[in-house]
């Protein structure tokens, strides 16, 4: 299947190109620079420079394609999270840029369109499980990603085959926000957003990027994309220290996250979200069951690559 990738050298983006040229898919792929260029060829990928806020632009490059990907996103770094002015970017891809590529498919008559989205989006629910009927909530930090669902189900509404997919927290070698926590967790300090006893669905980026191939061949509408076992926050950054191979001495900010209202609404909420949907439809299954054994091959890799 001729493929073109948005987001291709991003955290999911890389192991989602990988699984698609392992798989036999042709690939092509966004991108803005040269070094970027020779990066993706290296891969096995076609690079295609091209802005995603230029329709016409992506009309011509996603002729001939049977199916667009767009996993594009700007996420702002650990340190950065909580900054209204740093989601700007971000935002703007999943509200202008997600329209522009649904127009742009339409426009060159792709038949399948998937759409990156999160698992964050599901109003809280306990220790309950959460499937793809759960209710979402609209808080101002998931306007963009309810604009990119919209974007996706418009696509669909034509006829043809709009997929999104609600990720859980990604998490692995050349996610930033996953490298940052080990470094912090070698340090003794740990992340626990919220009620030590609510819910974190996660997804290791290279499961993730799996479920992207997958995908491909499922049933328009949305799939959540998360590890088998959530854990509790408390057993999340258990699991985070014993990888790093520190005792933590600081487990934060804690429920003091709740004080900072809907900039962490996405991160403090309890989510138990089950991939039993992807799953039956695709035949996927995620290589780490939960983080326990993601985060422990997650430092492993970062350490042999600072060797």
């Amino acid at each position: 299947m001729k493929t073109f990738v948005l987001g291709g050298t991003g955290a999911i983006g890389r192991p989602a190109v990988d699984s698609l040229v392992a798989a036999g898919h042709d690939v092509s792929a966004l991108v803005r620079s040269r070094e970027r260029a020779f990066e993706l060829q290296a891969r096995g990928a076609r690079p295609v420079e091209v802005s995603m806020f230029d329709v016409p632009g992506l009309s011509l490059a996603f002729a001939g394609h049977d199916a667009v990907v767009n996993l594009a996103s700007a996420m702002p770094s650990t340190l950065q999270f909580v900054r209204l002015r740093a989601w700007r970017a971000t935002q703007r891809i999943r509200t202008e840029g997600s329209a522009n590529v649904v127009d742009a498919a339409l426009a060159a008559e792709v038949g399948i369109l998937v759409q990156e989205s999160v698992a964050m989006l599901y109003a809280d629910h306990g220790n309950g499980w959460v499937d793809e009927q759960a209710p979402v909530d609209h808080y101002p930090m998931a306007r963009g990603n309810h604009a990119a669902e919209a974007s996706a189900n418009r696509f669909t509404a034509t006829g043809r085959t709009g997929i999104i997919l609600r990720f859980g927290l990604f998490y692995g070698p050349g996610a930033r926000h996953s490298e940052q926590f080990v470094a912090m967790a070698r340090i003794g300090v740990v992340p626990v957003l919220g009620h030590p006893d609510g819910y974190l669905s996660s997804i290791h980026v290279t499961d993730g990027g799996r479920a992207v191939a997958a995908l491909l061949a499922a049933a328009a509408g949305v799939y959540n994309v998360v590890d088998d076992e959530p854990l509790t926050k408390r057993d999340y950054a258990t699991a985070l220290a014993r990888a790093a191979g520190h005792r933590p001495w600081l487990k934060a900010p804690g429920r003091l996250a709740l004080l900072l209202g809907h900039r962490t609404t996405s991160l403090t909420r309890s989510i138990r979200a089950t991939n039993d949907k992807l799953t039956s439809a695709t035949g996927w299954t995620p290589a780490f069951t939960s983080a326990r054994e993601g985060w422990a091959a997650t430092a492993e890799a970062l350490a042999r690559r600072e060797r």
